[in-house]
This record gives structure tokens, C-alpha cells and sequence, in this order.
């Protein structure tokens, strides 16, 4: 498979590791608390993320490059709002169920297309607009459209954290872009470590600061942790490859799979069930998908 076709593979199992991290955190919710669950994303996957990063050393024989200051700039945005885009979901699926949650979340599609236009100068074909346009509809059909679905305490939540999405997404794309000679995937594997890092130093210090026993409990958690870690590193080394290769806008559209994979956990684990609305906007998304690969 030639290298500019790698991003589809390498997104689809990172949307595929996504959902099972997310649903590895949901059961951490009640004993960590939201915070505690999202330091688990960041402190167990950083030996993972260093791990990845001397694997990809040793098979390209590449050195480590020289990192320039807009690489730091790049990387603190998509750290930062990513920690807050985790927060918000994880208490978005709390306030409703999982895969509405997830469906929340997934308002970023939108988001990161314009974002990464006006950051990054990344195109948007005709198609890609098509595309973009049906995975949002697709998620639309597959949030709860009441009276009060947009305004709800879920909803704005929920549309917070596809905006943190969006911003980190572009931010990462930002990162692996500053370091050109690098290669797509030592560059990849360079912002997920910086990354990764990043989140635990600030996420983890602000809790020992002001609310020690969460890391502690995170600390005696490390079973359910270290799966939850290694699975949310697998997923973030998926992204950030996909997003050293391609335009986010593409990569993140293509990544609405992780809905349908959300929506098989949310019925067999969670047992909830599927309206026909839902399987509409399944559909729509399926339709989004197929664009997207036609770009």
C-alpha cells in the first residue's frame, strides 16, 4: 500500500482503540472521578508512548530532530485541549449514556475542518465538504433531539469537548508538520511522547496539588489503568500518524467509524438500544466515510 494511502488503515485502528480506551475510563468514572479517569489516558500511556517512539527509532535508524519552538507551541495547544475535550466527554457520558456521548464529541468534525483551514491552511475539496457535511448530519440524527437537546447541560458538554477535539487534532497536525525532515512517523511518534508527557506533568501536578488522594486512588487503580493507558496510546499513535500523513479534516471524518464501533459496545456491554433515527445517522456517517476516500 502506497504511503499516502496509510492514513486509512492506521485511522480506522485508531478509532477502533479509541472506543475501547473510552469504554475502559467510563468504568473508571465511579472510582476515580472525572479527572482521575482522565489522568489514567495520559500517565499509563506515557512508557507506552516512550516505547513507540524507540520502536520507530530503532526500525527507521533515524536520530531524534532538533525541535524547533513552534513544535512546543503546536504541541501545548493539542495537550492542553485535549485534557479539557477528555474531561467533557467523560462527564458527558455520565450526564446521558456512551454512545451519546461519543456522538456529542463528534461535532468536531465540523469543527476541525474550518480550524484546520484557518490554522494549517488544509484544503477542503468539494468532496471533502460533502463528506464532512454528511458525518455531521450523521451525528446530529444520532444525538437526542428534544426540546432541550441542544441546550442541555449534555449537549453544551458535550459540543465543548468536539471543540477540544478539534483544537487538539489541529494542534498535532501543527506539531508533526514543524518537524519536516523527520518522517511522517518519527515525527508522529515525537509529538505523542512530548504530548503525553505534556498532559501528565500539568494534569497530574494540579492534582497533587489540590486533590492528592485521586492520584493515589489512580496509583492503586493500575490494573484497569494500564489497559486503559496502553489502549488510549495505541489510539493517540494511530491519530498521530494519520494526522502526519493527511489533512485532519479527512482523518477526523474518516475516524466517525469509532461511532458504529461505540454504538456495537454501547449494546452488547452497556446494553442500550438503537433507535431507527440513530441507524439513519449511522447510515449518513457510512455515506460521510465513503466520501472521504474518494478524496
Amino acid at each position: 500500500m502506497p504511503a499516502a494511502w496509510l492514513w486509512i488503515p492506521i485511522t480506522v485502528w485508531a478509532a477502533f482503540a479509541q472506543t475501547v480506551r473510552n469504554a475502559a475510563q467510563r468504568h473508571l468514572i465511579a472510582e476515580l472521578g472525572t479527572l482521575g479517569a482522565t489522568l489514567v489516558r495520559f500517565l499509563y500511556g506515557l512508557p507506552f508512548a516512550a516505547l513507540w517512539l524507540l520502536a520507530v527509532q530503532q526500525v527507521t535508524s533515524a536520530p531524534i530532530p532538533p525541535f524547533p519552538p513552534a513544535f512546543f507551541g503546536w504541541v501545548t495547544l493539542g495537550a492542553v485541549s485535549q485534557i479539557g475535550a477528555t474531561a467533557l466527554l467523560l462527564r458527558t457520558m455520565q450526564e446521558r449514556n456512551f454512545a451519546v456521548g461519543v456522538a456529542y464529541s463528534k461535532t468536531e468534525v465540523l469543527q476541525v475542518a474550518l480550524l484546520a483551514l484557518a490554522f494549517l491552511g488544509d484544503p477542503l475539496t468539494l468532496s471533502a465538504v460533502a463528506a464532512v457535511v454528511c458525518g455531521t448530519l450523521g451525528v446530529l440524527m444520532l444525538s437526542p433531539l428534544t426540546k432541550t437537546g441542544w441546550t442541555s447541560k449534555a449537549a453544551v458538554m458535550g459540543l465543548g469537548s468536539g471543540a477540544g477535539f478539534a483544537l487538539s487534532a489541529v494542534g498535532y497536525r501543527g506539531a508533526a508538520l514543524a518537524l519536516p525532515d523527520a518522517g511522517f512517523l518519527l515525527a508522529a511518534a515525537c509529538t505523542l511522547l512530548a504530548a503525553q508527557l505534556t498532559q501528565t506533568l500539568l494534569l497530574g501536578g494540579w492534582l497533587l496539588v489540590r486533590d492528592p488522594g485521586v492520584v493515589t486512588r489512580t496509583l492503586r487503580a493500575w490494573r484497569v489503568s494500564l489497559f486503559a493507558g496502553f489502549m488510549g496510546a495505541a489510539a493517540s499513535a494511530g491519530w498521530f500518524t494519520a494526522f502526519a500523513i493527511e489533512p485532519v479534516a479527512h482523518v477526523r471524518t474518516l475516524g466517525l467509524v469509532e461511532l458504529v464501533f461505540s454504538y456495537a459496545v454501547a449494546r452488547r456491554f452497556f446494553l442500550e438500544k438503537v433507535s431507527r433515527a440513530e441507524l439513519a445517522g449511522i447510515a449518513l456517517i457510512t455515506a460521510g466515510v465513503a466520501l472521504i476516500l474518494r478524496t
